[in-house]
């Protein structure tokens, strides 16, 4: 089989069988005739001119080509090639990080959900969804992490996609919480991006944090700062857990091992890039939070959307299809008059 054949014009259309293309020589036999039977007269001479006999045969005439043609490239197997298309709009490049530890899976008040209140992963999922079908033209990853990083969507401008991935993330949760690698996998969406406009986010959703080493903590700083990087934190805060501001009343309790979602603030804080804290304890002050958000990121975007292979031979039979049809209703007509 061959992939380069046939290119028409400046659509981007290819055949992937070669040796089915002589036979679209075919399409010259309606020039010859129209298949209409005909009848003999001494003289037509002194018939007036018909012009509308003249079109319908026209008419007839590239109604046969048109099929010829059709059938001849769907067994040829037409297909567009892969585009590259110029987007410019208004929205970011976001990157949503998920909590995925157990805890996600309880409600505000630390317990199981028992159907009247929604687990914060479940609310968390729903605020979401909503969030990402407001957002037109942004262009939205969606990573995860636990006690191991979890790829779920690379950046994509296709939000089907997105919000399949969002729903896939409503699974049960693991155990641990490793921010470090999840921070780590969110950055690097960011590293074979090219683009210059519009903000790069990443939108960080979780009700903890844990202690980040100092080896992940240099990488996290330097890629940060290479990657003009915009960091939001909804920090999904249950009933009697520290929040980010409190200091504890024992200075010996001070610490990133007793505190980790205030000393994680105070890392966030000190990157030295623009950074939004939100401490939501219920599902309104997510919202809430995500309406800021969406407030805030709508700067102007340009990006390269990639639109895949499209197979046309179904278009092709098509139109195969009903050019045939057409002639054949013609023709039974006609043999009935």
């Amino acid at each position: 089989m061959s992939f380069s054949a046939l290119n028409l014009s400046d659509l981007n259309l290819l055949v992937e069988d070669t040796w089915v293309l002589p036979a679209l020589l075919l399409i010259l036999f309606p020039l010859f005739n129209n298949g209409v039977s005909s009848s003999v007269y001494p003289s037509t001479l002194l018939l007036p001119p018909d012009p509308l006999s003249s079109f319908l045969g026209a008419c007839l005439k590239a109604s046969a080509m048109i099929a010829i043609t059709t059938l001849v490239l769907g067994l040829a197997g037409l297909y567009r090639t892969e585009q590259s298309i110029e987007r410019i709009g208004h929205g970011a490049h976001i990157v949503v990080l998920l909590d995925r530890s157990k805890s996600m899976d309880y409600t505000y008040a630390g317990k199981a959900p028992d159907g009247s209140d929604e687990s914060k992963s479940s609310a968390a999922k729903r605020i979401l969804t909503a969030f990402i079908k407001q957002r037109k033209n942004d262009r939205i990853g969606v990573a995860g992490y636990s006690t191991s990083p979890l790829f779920f969507m690379p950046l994509t401008e296709n939000k089907q996609a997105v919000l399949a991935a969002i729903s896939a993330t409503d699974l049960p949760a693991l155990a641990y919480t490793n921010i470090s690698k999840g921070l780590a996998m969110g950055l690097s969406y960011f590293q074979q991006q090219d683009s210059q406009t519009g903000s790069r986010i990443i939108l960080l959703v979780s009700d903890g944090a844990a202690v980040i080493d100092p080896e992940s903590e240099k990488k996290i700083r330097l890629w940060a700062k290479q990657q003009n990087i915009r960091l939001y934190w909804i920090f999904m805060r249950s009933q009697n857990d520290p929040g980010l501001y409190e200091k504890p009343e024992n200075p010996r309790d001070d610490n990133a091992q007793s505190m980790p979602e205030r000393y994680l603030h105070l890392f966030f804080s000190s990157l030295n890039i623009p950074y939004k804290a939100y401490q939501a304890e219920n599902p309104k002050a997510v919202q809430e939070a995500i309406d800021d958000i969406n407030q805030l990121e709508n700067m102007p975007l340009h990006y390269i959307e990639e639109i895949p292979k499209q197979d046309l031979t179904g278009v092709c039979y098509g139109l195969a299809g009903f050019f045939i049809s057409l002639l054949l209703a013609v023709k039974l007509y006609e043999a009935k008059a």
